[in-house]
């Protein structure tokens, strides 16, 4: 097990998989905060999900330029969904 914490898809699972646990609670508390706070958290996780995906696994982390790239489009797609998103609540 030991040996594992050096290898980085390792490491990304393990990140992924507690990400994943950070989703599950911020969905169960969703009655508990403010929807425009909720949604900001699960698409902070959700971007953050597909970095580490798209660093790791798909290996952008040896190509930092696309790397920068895919991180900006993303970004700017999840802020656009989250503009999207906060709509109704004006």
């Amino acid at each position: 097990m030991i040996k594992h914490l050096h290898d980085p898809l390792w490491r990304a699972w393990a990140t992924l998989l507690g990400l994943g646990v950070v989703t599950t609670l911020a969905a169960a508390l969703g009655g508990h905060l403010p929807a425009p706070v909720l949604g900001a958290v699960l698409l902070a996780v959700a971007w953050t999900k597909a970095r580490i995906i798209l660093a790791r696994y798909l290996g952008l982390v040896q190509a930092p330029a696309w790397q920068r790239g895919f991180d900006a489009v993303l970004g700017a797609f999840l802020l656009l969904l989250y503009g999207i998103y906060l709509i109704p609540a004006l």
